[in-house]
């Protein structure tokens, strides 16, 4: 299929709401607050435009991913990101699309001067593209105990000794944090769907 990949577009903010929308509905809870996540990014600026990408077939955005600036308390190391959420459209998934949005983003946060990308996601999965425990390096999640693996928070190291000296929490940016009032309001903007408990749902 004829994919372009390129950077996001402001005329594209809408329609990567729905898109992560889609996305997002019903899988890790009923109904999702990715896509709110999505707008505070863009209404606070919180994305790194260089690494925001969108993935375009037939004129349409069917993939996205957005990073932001985190940091570890205690260091003044400024050259951590964060990625996510990253969304792929229903229909579409299984297609290599995320695989590509990831490779493509972290080779440009490379060449950008960044050193480290910390997620949160599945083990199983990231592990393809280099991603590691963070507990290996001494860095936590916040919140998390200490003597707590945590496989899903990781961390790819995009240079040398990039965590060298370096130990502690990491801390999101807090346009991750969302409100559950909030979440419902904004989703008055969207087209009706219904929110469902399913099996597998984070607490569940």
């Amino acid at each position: 299929m004829s994919l372009v990949i390129r950077n996001i577009e402001e005329d594209d903010f809408k329609e990567v709401e729905v898109l992560t929308r889609e996305a997002f509905w019903n899988v890790y809870r009923p109904g999702c607050c990715e896509h709110l996540v999505i707008h505070n990014m863009h209404k606070n600026k919180k994305s790194i435009e260089e690494l925001e990408l969108v993935a375009v077939y037939n004129h349409k955005v069917i993939g996205h991913i957005a990073y932001t600036k985190g940091h570890v308390k205690g260091s003044d190391n400024d050259t951590f990101v964060t990625f996510g959420p990253i969304s792929v459209m229903p229909g579409f998934q299984g297609k290599d699309i995320g695989r590509k949005l990831v490779s493509i983003s972290l080779q440009k946060a490379a060449k950008l001067g960044y050193s480290a990308v910390f997620i949160t996601g599945d083990e199983n999965y990231y592990s393809r593209f280099g991603f590691e425990s963070a507990s290996k390096y001494n860095v936590h999640m916040e919140g998390i105990p200490l003597e707590d693996e945590a496989p899903f928070f990781m961390v790819r190291c995009l240079k040398d000794k990039a965590l060298e000296g370096v130990s502690g929490y990491y801390i999101f940016d807090d346009c991750y944090n969302v409100d559950d009032k909030d979440v419902y309001e904004f989703d008055k903007n969207f087209d009706t769907k219904k929110r469902e408990v399913r099996e597998g749902q984070l607490g569940m």
